[in-house]
């Protein structure tokens, strides 16, 4: 099978977020128990309805079927005092599927555990290779990426999971297209204009995809691509203040590219949310690591993706701890939003999917033994984010990362108060 992507990653030494990710290729349940400040999930239409009627769009690869399904209820205001909740979101770069089963293994999990996702979709992957030209990328030939363009089997994989996804309530973004992260071309040079190409060429190949491809045995997309993308994360974390401006000027609402985040409560940039991976204890090390499988593979085999196997054991483990920590630091100490990024990729013999895999399984665990955790895509946290007080989420800001609100929730969140009265140090 040909190589779907070619990626780096940087590594910081002991004390220091190691491995910055260069990321490639590419969830809501319960209430709160009081009815304030919860997502319910809603089970979508009612079995004795019939299903909306398909609204073909253009030339009837995407069409409008209503409103997504399986999409929580409203979201309220935190209360004064109450506890946020633990939003948990998992992103995938690429969303392509490859043949190796990864993508429908993941919804699989997530439909099981009643959650979501955010899928970041490289437009590429809905390209044929033999109309490759129609991509004319920034300071790029014609036609050059560095990710593979998937066979035409691959390609129709990936439509149908990713129908698939949206229509089980997951959020398709982008990760754009060609993925260039290095030399004269890399997205870290383009300016605001170049990333307006690359998007309308990335939202084209979606909406596109029948005219591209000559197929008419396939169902549409359900879903219209100009209102559904509202955020995405950019190849290897590279370029995002010159994505910003085109991004607000395109209505978008988020932004997952920042490298190097740390767990504590998000903020707007240039009036998008700023939603970072975040840098998360590294089990066994005396650093921490970005919370996305690929800056562990470059912390463990230092960038190879065939290391030998008998480390496999340990590292499957050390990465699966990472995440959990991650998650229990926050969950245990300023409730700050977890946010993962991965890859559908078999890497170091699948370990990395196994962690987190393992790690999604706990986090589900916890939610369904009462713990107030949302498992939620990008779009559904910012959805709770855009309704709450200026002045609670300024408050909860004030947490710095595992540290506890002093007098607990209750006490916190009853009124605004200067940081030095309303935080103290429990690091995690």
């Amino acid at each position: 099978m040909r190589a779907v992507s070619r990626r780096g990653a940087i590594g910081l030494g002991a004390g220091a977020a190691a491995a910055v990710g260069l990321s490639g290729c590419g969830t809501l349940t319960g209430s709160d128990g009081n009815g304030s400040g919860g997502v319910t999930h809603s089970a979508g239409a009612s079995p004795s309805k019939k299903p909306p009627t398909a609204r073909p769009i253009g030339d009837g690869s995407t069409s409008f079927t209503g409103k997504q399904p399986h999409q929580p209820g409203k979201p309220v205001p935190l209360e004064p005092g109450q506890t946020p909740p633990q939003f948990v979101i998992f992103s995938w770069d690429g969303a392509g599927e490859v043949g190796n089963g990864l993508f429908p293994r993941f919804l699989d999990l997530a439909r099981k555990h009643d959650a979501h996702m955010t899928f970041f979709l490289s437009g590429l992957y809905l390209l044929p290779e033999s109309k490759k030209r129609l991509y004319d990328p920034p300071n790029n030939p014609r036609g050059a990426s560095d990710i593979g363009y998937l066979t035409d089997e691959h390609v129709r994989a990936t439509l149908t999971n990713v129908r698939r996804a949206w229509l089980e309530g997951h959020e398709i973004g982008t990760h754009f297209n060609g993925h260039f992260c290095s030399g004269y071309g890399t997205v870290g040079n383009w300016t605001p204009q170049q990333w307006k190409s690359e998007i309308e060429q990335a939202k084209s190949f979606v909406k596109e995809w029948r005219t591209n491809t000559g197929w008419t045995d396939l169902p549409a997309l359900p879903f219209d691509y100009d209102k559904e993308l509202v955020g995405g994360r950019t190849p290897c974390l590279l370029g995002q203040n010159n994505l910003l401006p085109t991004a607000r000027e395109l209505g978008w609402r988020y932004d997952a590219s920042s490298p190097g985040g740390r767990q504590v409560w998000p903020e707007k940039k240039n009036g998008i949310w700023d939603l970072p991976l975040q840098a998360i204890p590294f089990p066994g090390r005396g650093f921490e690591v970005l919370s996305m499988d690929y800056n562990m593979l470059a912390n463990q085999s230092i960038n190879s993706t065939n290391a030998p196997a008998h480390n496999y054991p340990a590292w499957r483990e050390q990465s699966a701890g990472a995440y959990i920590a991650g998650f229990q630091r926050a969950y245990e100490t300023n409730r700050a939003p977890f946010f993962v990024g991965n890859h559908f990729e078999h890497w170091n013999g699948g370990i990395y999917m196994d962690a987190v895999e393992q790690a999604f399984k706990h986090i589900a665990r916890e939610k369904e033994k009462g713990a107030d955790v949302r498992m939620v895509s990008f779009r559904q946290f910012v959805d709770w984010m855009d309704v709450q007080k200026p002045e609670v989420l300024a408050e909860l800001r004030t947490l710095d990362v595992g540290q506890e609100p002093a007098g607990g929730w209750k006490t916190f969140l009853k009124a605004p108060s200067t940081p030095s009265s309303t935080a103290s140090s429990n690091a995690a």
